[in-house]
């Protein structure tokens, strides 16, 4: 009653009122980087995290990775305890690290046992979350246990890598897992055992440099970018304009780097195939 009376006053005396409009919460509707539409994002995650209007795969978190390749229910983390620490006292490094520890975000990778259409597999995931994916003394010990364990138990490795490289607060200590997982990758290809690389968007630096590009099998999303140093970086160094989707997985696929690029929803079928192809199961 007081609404309509104050509403019949304003109406009197000519008192505009001013319109609110309606408003959209964030994060109902993203971009797609690729086509450069609107797209719902509850179509994007029911989608495996793929854009509806052109297939543009977006990043997804490491649990969603767990679900899309491990059968259900089959994943056993390991190594969690492994923690990063200030080993060269690097300004605010400490602070940063708590502060993703808080956040239940576990290190640059996460590793576990799981099974792939029943087959019995070691897997690592790299979490571009935890300082944009970076290589440190942790991620290459990780690694290195796991291709170890993968002797022990004669079982495949797959790493699912994201990564913007090495880890700077950890200078030279990070480039030295560099030569560290890849001495692991050579004793485990001695052992006889299948290593499987996943590329993602985007895998670049010393993870490139080092047990990314060091597989028996190599995959690649669409689209993804894979390098060490970024094309503008490349173009300053060699002063010359590089090729149309240089860097791209489907660049390196040409060129025979990568031996397949293919898209999420067919990732865990073609890796099951792989991995029966190779006698396991």
């Amino acid at each position: 009653m007081a609404k309509s009376i104050e509403n019949f006053i304003k109406q009197i005396f000519g008192i505009k009122t001013k319109e609110t409009k309606p408003t959209i919460p964030d994060n109902v509707f993203i971009q797609c980087p690729d086509c450069k539409k609107m797209v719902y994002k509850k179509k994007v995650d029911n989608n495996l995290g793929l854009c509806p209007e052109c297939g543009f795969h977006f990043k997804i978190s490491v649990e969603e990775w767990i679900n899309i390749l491990c059968d259900e229910e089959s994943f056993q983390p390991i190594f969690d305890d492994l923690k990063s620490i200030n080993i060269l006292n690097f300004p605010e490094y400490t602070e940063k690290l708590n502060s993703l520890y808080s956040k239940k975000i576990n290190e640059g990778i996460t590793c576990g046992k799981a099974k792939i259409d029943g087959i019995n597999v070691l897997i690592g995931i790299m979490d571009a979350d935890f300082i944009l994916g970076s290589m440190g003394s942790v991620v290459g010990e990780r690694v290195t246990l796991l291709f170890e364990k993968g002797i022990s138990l004669n079982q495949p490795v797959i790493i699912l890598t994201r990564s913007g490289g090495a880890r700077m607060q950890e200078g030279v200590v990070s480039l030295m897992q560099m030569a560290k997982t890849s001495a692991a990758i050579k004793k485990f290809s001695d052992s006889g055992n299948l290593y499987i690389s996943i590329l993602t968007d985007p895998t670049t630096g010393g993870t490139t440099a080092s047990f990314a590009m060091l597989a028996d099998i190599i995959l690649a999303e669409p689209k993804a970018l894979i390098g060490f140093a970024g094309p503008r970086v490349i173009e300053q160094t060699i002063k010359q304009t590089l090729p149309p989707g240089f860097q791209t997985a489907e660049f390196l696929l040409e060129k025979g780097f990568v031996d397949m690029v293919v898209t999420r929803p067919n990732i865990k079928n073609t890796i099951s195939k792989i991995l029966k192809i190779h006698k396991y199961r």
